[in-house]
């Protein structure tokens, strides 16, 4: 398989983590994201570990523009072996009657019409060679419903959906599909969704061990250096100290 890995949402958290990661087994990295310096900054670092790689400024959300950029890569980027929908946010913690719509559009177009349209700009090429592995972050949130959750835990049930619509219809074509499904992971994940509150984010990690970026790089790295013939369908990745969406051990 190609050693080329596109990571979406890589200027942070999951995706950052999973760029250093992947650069430890000698993968070439697309790294996209919509913040240009922080993409820059990746870049150096990981360039310094002798790693090949190309910076995309990118929001996932803008079909045009993710068609262009990946639609015209150089030739000596085109053949993606790995591709990790990473991208993806939670906005607004709120009943849906007390909802924001703009909150909802963010979610939507950002975890699954901006998964979507990745995915749909890489896979012809991994069809026309007969390989290639997928990779899409999903969440607790789309293996339960919890208060307050709605539209998010909607986005990512239709994000573990199109997974295994994405299995089966790729099937033929020897591509691996996975998800990974973290639960409380300590990112910018709570400070996004709480629109910069600092304080209020800070409080969801309290009194518990919770994961951290890396704990989910390496599930990712476990799972594209598996053998050819081992595809891991889905994986479910909680701290310790959760066991459900909701009920958590805290001291």
């Amino acid at each position: 398989m190609s050693k080329i890995a596109l990571i979406t949402g890589a200027t942070a958290g999951i995706g950052e983590a999973t760029a250093f990661a992947l650069a430890e087994d000698g993968f070439s990295l697309i790294i996209t994201g919509r913040r240009e310096a922080r993409l820059l900054q990746l870049k150096n670092k990981l360039e310094q570990r002798n790693v090949r790689v190309l910076p995309l400024c990118l929001d996932v959300r803008d079909e045009a523009k993710v068609n262009h950029l990946l639609g015209t890569l150089p030739e000596e980027w085109q053949e993606i072996g790995i591709l990790v929908n990473n991208a993806g946010l939670a906005a607004g913690l709120s009943s849906l009657q007390e909802g924001d719509s703009d909150d909802w559009n963010r979610m939507i177009d950002t975890n699954v019409k901006g998964l979507l349209y990745v995915t749909r700009a890489v896979i012809p090429g991994m069809v026309a060679r007969g390989e290639g592995q997928i990779i899409n972050i999903g969440s607790i949130a789309g293996k339960e419903v919890y208060p307050n959750g709605n539209v998010y835990c909607a986005t990512k049930h239709a994000v573990d959906a199109l997974t295994k619509g994405m299995r089966i219809d790729l099937l033929p074509h020897g591509i691996k599909v996975t998800q990974i499904c973290p639960g409380a992971v300590e990112t910018e994940f709570s400070l996004v969704r709480f629109h910069g509150d600092a304080a209020r984010a800070e409080k969801v990690y309290e009194g518990f061990e919770n994961l951290i970026a890396s704990d989910i790089a390496e599930c990712i790295r476990f799972v594209v250096t598996r053998p050819p013939h081992v595809n891991i369908n889905d994986m479910v990745v909680m701290p310790t100290a959760q066991a459900t969406a909701t009920c958590f051990h805290k001291t």
